[in-house]
């Protein structure tokens, strides 16, 4: 079998999943019960929120545990919504940004919030000087991806920092679900990031399980109410096992991690290559891009059945995003490029981890070209 669906999930690293069935076996209590029980809990917990901030060179209070990309994604712009709306209602994003940004800020629309969305060019980036004309004295939150999930095209993150240093009391919120292990991504003192979102199976991390930056002396109304745990920002019973193993997964990601990079770069490089010599093969991810998404379409095929064909094969791809290939949605992310919808349906998205090797590629490339010889007359 061949897995090249990393960035809908990652299979769980042997080593996490241990942790995990061993934290789950051992220790039963409650993190907010008093007895010796519950503090063996919290103090797992404390150590793992610690192991977390310490790898990202962050607060331990900088760190809060959720169930994962999307519950982040709600809670940084609907607890800043609420927390800040006597400062202002308009809130800034993108075209290209994941499900859970899009309906969140569509839902505070609907209660009278004004959202600018800002368009992207051919590459799927946005230009920063439209970042600029669109922030008013009203502007309370921005929210931009680092990494797109169906195109891997890089947001110029960096630049929209410096822009928005001049604007203190406006909430970054950054969706970094893609980033960790893929691009260098810099939090804390130095950064003017305010908010980050992450989920770890995402990077061979358990699902179910996230956890949220937020710069220390910031706030955001809580979303889940009730016991007040997570210093009061996010009730619910904690998941200590989960926290234990994602935060051993986040440790084996970060190592080494210029060699992983480099080593999907070089397939992602080899696929393009390669799927640059076929005439009816249009390839919508940039080779600057993340080195683990690779997006590309064979014309007059629709995604899903090159899906399909692949897997009778045991090769395991997507159509773009996993979160809009069941409903059979045309790709929102390439539709933003202006891609024809003709072209955009036919997409599909092949997304690497750190264990996928090149002797993979070729065999995909094998099959490939098998596929390509058939389809190939289809108008």
């Amino acid at each position: 079998m061949i897995y090249f669906d990393n960035s809908a999930t990652t299979r769980i690293d042997k080593d996490v999943l241990q942790t995990f069935e061993k934290v789950s076996q051992t220790i039963n209590g409650n993190p907010s019960s008093l007895h010796q029980l519950g503090d063996y809990a919290d103090g797992l917990l404390q150590q793992s929120r610690k192991q977390i901030a310490d790898l990202l060179h962050v607060l331990p209070e900088e760190i809060y545990f959720t169930s994962g990309g999307t519950e982040g994604d709600n809670w940084a712009i609907k607890g800043t919504a609420i927390e800040k709306r006597q400062f202002g209602r308009h809130i800034i994003t993108t075209s290209v940004e994941h499900p859970a940004v899009k309906e969140s800020v569509g839902q505070l629309k609907m209660l009278g919030f004004d959202v600018t969305i800002l368009p992207v060019d051919h590459n799927g980036r946005v230009a920063v000087s439209d970042l600029k004309e669109a922030l008013r004295s009203d502007t309370i939150l921005v929210s931009i991806m680092a990494v797109n999930n169906e195109v891997g095209s890089i947001q110029p993150i960096g630049e929209i920092e410096e822009v928005l240093k001049n604007y203190p009391r406006v909430h970054f919120h950054v969706d970094a679900v893609q980033a960790i292990g893929k691009i260098p991504f810099l939090l804390g003192t130095e950064s003017r990031i305010d908010l980050a979102t992450f989920s770890a199976h995402k990077f061979h991390g358990p699902k179910g399980m996230g956890f949220m930056y937020i710069k220390k002396g910031k706030k955001i109304a809580p979303l889940l109410n009730g016991g007040g745990q997570e210093s009061g920002r996010r009730s619910g019973t904690e998941n200590v096992a989960g926290a234990a193993a994602m935060a051993k997964a986040l440790r084996l990601v970060l190592e080494k991690t210029e060699e992983k990079q480099m080593k999907q770069k070089e397939i992602k490089t080899y696929l393009t290559e390669k799927l640059e010599g076929y005439k009816k093969v249009s390839i919508f991810s940039q080779k600057e891009g993340a080195p683990h998404i690779l997006c590309f379409a064979l014309k007059g095929i629709r995604g899903e059945v090159m899906v399909h064909a692949f897997e009778k094969k045991e090769i395991y791809i997507s159509t773009t995003s996993a979160c809009s290939s069941r409903n059979g949605t045309t790709s929102s992310t390439l539709v933003a490029m202006n891609v024809p919808e003709k072209i955009a349906t036919s997409a599909v998205r092949i997304s690497l981890t750190d264990t996928n090797k090149l002797e993979e590629a070729k065999i995909f490339m094998e099959e490939f070209d098998h596929l390509y010889q058939q389809f190939k007359d289809i108008k």
